[in-house]
């Protein structure tokens, strides 16, 4: 079980990282760390949920907690379930957007707030690490009850919708959770959704489900095309994630989306705080405060903005991800209620969404490069050393250097010994400077 207790989440490769007697004892340690009171669970279409999935169910009533099964879910629906049947907090086995060999949980506590490394699973680590299978058996078992929330989850979700128009609109799958929750939102809807690999298959046999790699987004791109669609747009397998392209096939970027839903909020809404990780465009914030907001940047990660939007009381959370938070969802992330958002914005607009991308593109972005490096501390003292002096530095999550016309921002990768670089600047030629600087300076 080496390395499978990260950040966010408890994720390997099945069979090899974790297999279900791992399960099992990770279920004994979420009833002792969560507490026995009801905790919801549920799985992803993944095949290995055929064996992690009982057995994750056995450890959690054998630690005492009466769970909640709510089955075949999309990750959204596990913060939904802990808030709808008022659990203790919620368990999903699912491995989000990685390929077909892996598998894992994700977390939840009370109201849907994200059990992070910090806050939980490092607790959980040292418990399956350290603790006996005896050790963990409360002296009573926990009862198992089957909920079906579908319906009630489309009713949530279809609340962020208003008057909206008869649109055409190609919709990737990629075999994951949104096979199954697109058709039971968008029923009844004046929506034509032109599927693509809406079957629900964890090999993934069309392409991998990550809509962030531009290679997953060529089949939609296509179907957009070849439809004449208002838009497309793709989800990752566990359907927590999002990308839009539009109307002539061009992805757009996700903080550029981020943008149009804040407008979309702040249309009546203003004064109301924005949130954004610091890998984003400027053009952000920027439109935030042109439309009567107030912005806030926050560090990487859903656990970190998910609190920050909490402890702000912000309406809305984007991420370069493809994450989109809301305050009236439980400040937890929905790729359909972003994906209703973009509806709205373009029955109410009346125009393709092309045009009401083109005036946010003011600047030039690297998009994330990632290096190896060996040193990865030592990589990042050098930068700030070389570039410190010429503008505003800051450490909010690793290292971030505003001059003005451009910045860049270096961290680490939770995982491996990896720098990821994002850079912007307001022109063209500046960007490709200094992105090359900065990589040289890096990988030398």
């Amino acid at each position: 079980m080496a390395g499978i207790f990260k950040a966010y989440d408890i994720r390997g490769v099945f069979g090899k990282d974790l297999d279900a007697d791992d399960a099992y004892k990770i279920g004994l340690a979420i009833a002792s760390v969560i507490g026995r009171k009801p905790i919801a669970a549920g799985h992803d279409m993944r095949e290995s949920y055929k064996d992690l999935f009982p057995k994750l169910v056995d450890g959690l009533t054998d630690g005492g907690a009466d769970v909640y099964d709510v089955g075949l879910i999309e990750t959204p629906m596990f913060n939904f379930a802990a808030v709808h049947l008022n659990t203790n907090g919620c368990v999903m086995v699912t491995a989000s957007h990685n390929p077909a060999q892996y598998n894992g949980f994700k977390l939840c506590r009370k109201d849907a707030i994200p059990v992070s490394y910090d806050t939980g699973i490092a607790e959980i680590e040292r418990i399956v690490k350290h603790e006996t299978v005896e050790s963990l058996k409360a002296e009573k078992k926990g009862n198992v009850t089957e909920f079906d929330i579908k319906e009630a989850y489309a009713d949530h979700v279809k609340s962020f919708i208003k008057k909206i128009s008869p649109l055409k609109i190609a919709v990737d799958a990629g075999n994951g959770m949104a096979g199954m929750t697109v058709p039971l939102v968008t029923k009844d809807l004046p929506l034509d959704i032109k599927p693509l690999f809406f079957k629900l298959d964890g090999s993934f046999p069309n392409h991998e489900a990550n809509p962030l790699k531009p290679e997953n987004l060529v089949d939609l791109q296509k179907k957009v095309l070849e439809e004449n669609a208002d838009f497309g747009v793709a989800f990752d397998g566990d359907a927590d994630r999002v990308m839009f392209v539009d109307e002539k096939g061009d992805t757009i970027s996700a903080d550029l989306t981020g943008c149009l839903i804040a407008m979309e909020f702040l249309k009546n809404n203003p004064g109301e705080k924005i949130l954004y990780d610091l890998r984003s465009s400027k053009i952000l914030p920027e439109i935030v405060k042109e439309h009567g907001g107030i912005s806030k940047m926050c560090r990487v990660g859903h656990a970190f903005i998910k609190r920050q939007l909490r402890e702000e009381n912000g309406i809305f959370a984007s991420e370069l991800s493809g994450h989109y938070y809301f305050r009236d969802n439980f400040f937890t992330d929905s790729a359909l209620i972003a994906f209703f958002m973009i509806v709205n914005l373009v029955s109410s607009e009346k125009k393709p969404l092309s045009s009401l991308i083109k005036p946010l593109k003011k600047y030039y972005a690297t998009g994330e490069i990632n290096s190896r490096v060996s040193d990865p501390d030592s990589k990042m003292n050098e930068a700030e050393e070389a570039y410190g002096k010429g503008g505003t530095a800051y450490h909010l999550d690793g290292l971030s250097i505003d001059f003005g016309d451009w910045w860049f921002n270096i961290r680490k990768s939770n995982t491996e010994p990896v720098l990821r670089l994002n850079l912007e600047a307001t022109s063209e030629k500046n960007m490709i400077h200094m992105r090359d600087d900065i990589l040289k300076l890096i990988r030398r």
